[in-house]
């Protein structure tokens, strides 16, 4: 029997075959591959760094927006940094931004344009300098889901309509602010919100402010750090939580009067007192100068009739008939 003189044979594995029965070129699956998975991803900003659609620039000492972003990143952090503004273009042209991290920042009230046309489902703009919220800051974010306004201290006016239009928002937070007063509507007309942060802020419990406590006792969201919800001012309130005002401000504002409300009430007591006086002066005086002036007037009548000739009394028929009497035997 005749030995295999060539050795063992190797096996050659054989090439991948196109749908047409040709084999593909060795390039031809990580073609394929790139072609399904997209073209590849844009460059990092410099001093960030980037995960997939992640780009974090936090604490880099930035005073400006990081040019570069990719367009297609999802989450962006730009916390702890020293931006005082964001550029609307520049931002807007995110189109598949839902995560934004501006905390730790010194934006001001620059945002009236800034949000257009992004589906942001996040958005932190605590540690600022906000002082103000206005009604169309947030008005096209239809997205939104969680807003963080927190420890912004200068903020002091969060408009009425400020998030009309972001009913998908379910966490809020005003907490550490500036506020003392927030309409009741602001935010109880928002149908999916779960928690509401309001502690550590200033507020001034009268009477303007008490639809929101009544409305911060019936309902049944989550309220963070609740027993620090508490009025700052009048004094005779302090420390008092907010939501345990309804009857103190009932008394306050229907039946209670300070004292400079009866200092207000004397002033309006004195004038219409002396209002009052004066026209009963005013009137007398009309009254006494009238009726001088009508007895003058008959004085003066009186005077002319004086002076015209009377006539001689008329006899009356006795006496006529006593004379034609006396006539006749004369």
């Amino acid at each position: 029997m005749a030995r295999d003189t060539h050795g063992p044979q190797q096996r050659v594995r054989p090439q991948p075959m196109s749908p047409q029965g040709v084999r593909a070129p060795p390039g031809a699956l990580l073609l394929l591959l790139l072609a399904v998975l997209g073209p590849p991803t844009e460059g990092c900003p410099q001093s960030c760094a980037c995960d997939h659609l992640l780009v974090n620039c936090t604490q880099k000492d930035l005073d400006s927006f990081p040019p570069g972003i990719p367009l297609d990143t999802r989450q962006l952090v730009l916390a702890g940094n020293r931006l005082s503004w964001l550029p609307s273009v520049s931002l807007n042209i995110l189109m598949d931004l839902v995560y934004l991290d501006c905390s730790s920042n010194e934006l001001g009230d620059t945002l009236e344009a800034t949000f257009v046309s992004l589906p942001l489902v996040y958005l932190d703009l605590s540690f600022n300098n906000l002082s103000r919220v206005s009604a169309s800051a947030f008005s096209l974010l239809h997205s939104l889901v969680v807003l963080k306004l927190s420890d912004n201290p200068g903020l002091v006016e969060v408009e009425k309509d400020a998030f009309a239009n972001n009913t998908g928002l379910r966490e809020l937070d005003l907490s550490r602010t500036g506020l003392t007063f927030l309409d009741a509507s602001t935010v109880s007309q928002l149908p999916n919100l779960r928690t509401l942060g309001l502690s550590a802020n200033p507020w001034h419990c009268y009477c303007p402010l008490r639809e929101l406590c009544v409305w911060l006792e019936s309902s049944t969201l989550y309220f963070p750090d609740a027993d620090a919800i508490s009025c700052h001012s009048p004094h005779q309130v302090q420390g008092i939580l907010v939501s345990a005002m309804e009857e103190n401000l009932n008394l306050m504002c229907f039946t209670n009067l300070y004292e400079k409300d009866y200092i207000f009430l004397m002033l309006i007591g004195f004038a219409i007192f002396a209002m009052g006086t004066g026209v009963a002066w005013i009137t007398g005086v009309c009254v006494v100068l009238y009726n001088r002036a009508c007895k003058s007037k008959e004085d003066d009548e009186d005077y002319e009739d004086t002076q015209v000739c009377p006539q001689p009394p008329r006899q009356n028929a006795k006496d006529e008939d006593f004379e034609v009497y006396i006539n006749a035997y004369v």
